[in-house]
């Protein structure tokens, strides 16, 4: 048996120190990581709320719609979209389409978790009482006025629970782009710990830094739905 304190031990102290002096690349890895998942989530919130308000309205043409998106990219894996777009795309038009790898993340990401949010806000706008949409409608308010500035802002307390779960699932899914080399924090673990034979300080530095980032949007969450059931149960 190896002790803990030998080189040839994967929990070895010298690994470790390795670890801090690798700090930097982590810490662009983190920079990277965070980028795209800014740009991810805006154009997940963006198709998300339009997706919704489509599968809310009264147009069937624009429930269909929302409905083939949902379903598409709902049950498509994630690893699928990003093979395709930079690989496929690529092939397909000889070159002539060629998408960088942080810009195809953010385009595979967005698309797959716009599909989740739209669900989500389809849900919190359902559950407005209808008669809010009438009553809207009946003072002269358009659709999209009502949406707006009356029945979004109610639904809004609902929504945030499951909202900031994807937020979290959208961030650590981020890490997929490491297959088609975006220089994020799983792709900088693995590059050197595959140089450094380093594994396990590796990624148990690159779990810390996805900790990092989920853990206080998910602690945000749960303290908000708590807040929700004791206003319910008031």
């Amino acid at each position: 048996m190896l002790h803990a304190t030998t080189s040839t031990s994967p929990f070895a102290l010298s690994r470790w120190a390795a670890l801090f002096q690798e700090s930097a690349s982590f810490f662009q890895g983190f920079l990277y990581t965070l980028g795209l998942s800014i740009g991810s989530l805006a154009l997940a919130m963006l198709l998300g709320i339009l997706f919704a308000i489509m599968a809310s309205s009264q147009n069937k043409f624009a429930q269909s719609c929302s409905r083939v998106f949902v379903e598409f990219f709902q049950n498509t894996p994630l690893l699928v979209h990003f093979v395709f777009v930079f690989y496929g795309l690529a092939i397909v038009s000889q070159g002539t389409i060629m998408i960088s790898a942080f810009w195809t993340g953010i385009l595979c990401v967005g698309l797959y978790h716009g599909a989740y949010i739209a669900e989500v806000f389809r849900s919190g706008i359902e559950a407005v009482p209808k008669g809010q949409m009438e009553a809207a409608l009946s003072q002269g308010f358009s659709y999209g006025e009502s949406m707006r500035l009356i029945i979004i802002p109610q639904a809004i307390r609902t929504i945030l629970p499951p909202l900031t779960n994807q937020v979290v699932n959208l961030i650590k899914n981020t890490a997929t782009v490491a297959i088609i080399s975006g220089a994020d924090i799983m792709f900088v673990a693995k590059s050197w710990a595959f140089e450094s034979t380093n594994y396990v300080p590796a990624f148990a530095g690159a779990a810390l830094l996805y900790f990092i980032l989920c853990f206080p949007l998910a602690s945000w969450g749960r303290r908000i739905e708590e807040a929700n059931k004791q206003t319910y149960t008031l």
